[in-house]
């Protein structure tokens, strides 16, 4: 393609997909925003109760389990102490959502799980992002012979069961949370990495790349601040709903007795528990635990779904 070096800088405005009023442009052809967008992003959000109501959700609940205990002081990292409460006992004064079968109070383990459950779902999140959207950006934008055997390594690792891969790795190394999150993020990270590929082939013919690349621009600085900022809408949403599935996965494991070991605990390792007693109808041992688990689930979905909305391009022009 034919590109008139006196046009070079118009070329670069007028390509860029984010390309509004609200947008203005550096000397090497970048976008800054001077506000317009955010303010934009949080009337399309604000506009989805459903999501504003789930934010409201995580908030608190993010604040019950790291500022709760501080607040609400309970025994959660000694055994030998807490076999000297009452085991199984119903809800009370005392214990306002009862005990487990080990003696833990269970309003306090909801919060002491609830922060390894979210720190491990977050940061698995983060990483898993991270490796994903560099590996697809890289792959899809060099394409030639590097695109097709990048793929091939996604292919393969989509492949495997997740769940079977984590019972696998979890088993040959001892649990942990660091190693949870890094177990996670190893079989979430093909699914970004695939979509950002996919964006990545779109964006790197768009007339605003190319003429960055006729203005010797590197290819290192285009992926990083042509390509992965134009994909941040991708990027954002499959970040929120990655977290959910982390915490689910981790859920599954703690379920199936794999997570990380004991005193500590997580949200499925107390439903695994409390299965054990469901015949003898405690069930303040599920119900509570349980409850909390899906509404975060949920409520993570539900941004998700909001973040999807405020960050589209189309959106954002109207």
């Amino acid at each position: 393609m034919e590109i008139d070096p006196t046009e070079l800088p118009n070329l670069v405005d007028a390509g860029s997909p984010l390309r509004t009023p609200e947008f203005a442009t550096t000397d090497a052809g970048e976008v800054g925003n001077d506000g317009g967008l955010l303010r934009n992003m949080g009337r399309v959000f604000a506009q989805n109760k459903l999501a504003l109501i789930s934010l409201v959700f995580l908030i608190f609940v993010v604040l019950f389990c790291f500022v709760g205990p501080s607040l609400y002081h309970t025994n959660q990292t000694n055994a030998e102490l807490a076999l000297s409460a009452p085991q199984n006992a119903a809800p009370s004064h005392q214990y306002p959502l009862g005990t487990d079968g080990n003696g833990f109070n269970i309003l306090g383990r909801i919060m002491y799980g609830g922060q390894i459950s979210l720190i491990v779902g977050f940061l698995a999140a983060i990483v898993s992002t991270v490796v994903g959207v560099v590996y697809g950006a890289f792959a899809g934008f060099f394409g030639s012979w590097v695109d097709p055997l990048a793929m091939r390594i996604v292919d393969i690792g989509l492949s495997i069961p997740g769940l079977f891969l984590l019972i696998a790795l979890v088993t040959i190394w001892r649990p942990s949370a660091s190693l949870l999150i890094l177990v996670i993020a190893a079989v979430s990270w093909l699914v970004p990495a695939r979509l950002i590929r996919a964006e990545t082939l779109s964006l790197k013919t768009r007339d605003y790349v190319q003429a960055v690349k006729a203005m010797g621009g590197r290819r290192s600085r285009i992926i990083g601040r042509h390509i992965i900022p134009n994909s941040i809408g991708t990027i954002v949403v499959f970040a929120t709903f990655t977290v959910a599935d982390s915490i689910l996965f981790l859920a599954a494991l703690g379920f199936l007795g794999l997570g990380v070991p004991a005193p500590q605990t997580d949200w499925g390792t107390m439903l695994s528990n409390g299965v054990n007693y469901a015949a003898d109808g405690y069930w303040w041992e599920i119900w509570p635990v349980g409850i909390v688990f899906v509404l975060v689930i949920v409520a993570l979905n539900y941004l998700g779904d909001a973040l999807r909305d405020a960050l589209e391009v189309r959106l954002q022009r109207h």
